[in-house]
């Protein structure tokens, strides 16, 4: 996406920890979990992802397909925990899983 030039300019969402990724990308991010801007359609994080089939099976098929595969794949979200995006987090929480996410992007060194 990035080679065409397909995010420049566009409202595209992705997991927190790569929003500087996103930027770099020519994309505008945004904290919502799933974004359909014309063509494109990102999706947050891994759960959003199911978020993201479903919005697109509505889109393309309609509202009770939706609910159908909601209820097949038994999409039923009740987090134990209230601390699923860095809205909700604790403060202490997101910057140290910031920093740990920082690290894992680092590119490894050649051996």
């Amino acid at each position: 996406m990035s080679a065409a030039a397909l995010l420049n300019g566009t409202i595209a969402t992705c997991h927190w920890g790569s929003f500087d990724l996103l930027k770099s990308l020519g994309a505008i991010p945004t904290d919502v979990r799933v974004v359909h801007q014309g063509k494109i359609v990102t999706a947050a994080g891994v759960s959003s992802g199911i978020d993201m089939v479903l919005h697109l099976l509505a889109w393309e098929l309609g509202e009770d397909i939706r609910k159908s595969f909601q209820l097949i794949l038994e999409n039923d979200p009740q987090p134990p925990y209230d601390a699923g995006s860095p809205k909700k987090a604790p403060s202490l929480l997101v910057v140290q899983i910031g920093g740990m996410l920082q690290e894992l992007a680092k590119p490894e060194p050649n051996v």
